[in-house]
């Protein structure tokens, strides 16, 4: 590899990853916001019963799931470089909603079902 290509390969990427975290970044509240509500929901719906399992281990838990929901989170950003790399910057710009909504309720539906879990009788 020559090293100009080398460096507009180094010059490409950095554009596509800035593209993209000025993107997902700001999205990231909402995505947290519904698993939040999620969760909250359930603690509610379930009360007086949820409220004596709340603990300090169950709220270790909870932080652990939301660090790794987010972490899945940030799959997004490989999905992102792929089609921008492939030149589909156009398009991207719908893919990137569907992947948005897709992704939010995909998170959503499995949080839905750990909290179940959290607050069950």
């Amino acid at each position: 590899m020559v090293a100009g290509e080398g460096g507009a390969f180094v010059s490409r990427l950095a554009g596509y990853v800035a593209d993209g975290l000025r993107y997902w970044e700001p999205r990231r509240l909402l995505y947290n916001g519904v698993l939040a509500l999620v969760v909250l929901t359930h603690f509610f719906l379930a009360l007086p019963g949820s409220r004596e399992k709340l603990s300090f281990d169950v709220l270790l838990g909870l932080f652990f799931l939301a660090v790794l929901a987010n972490v899945c989170y940030c799959a997004a950003y490989l999905a992102d470089l792929f089609v921008q790399f492939a030149g589909l910057q156009e398009e991207w710009r719908t893919g990137r909603l569907v992947l948005l909504i897709v992704g939010i309720a995909f998170a959503a539906t499995i949080t839905h079902f750990f909290a179940k879990g959290f607050w069950a009788a």
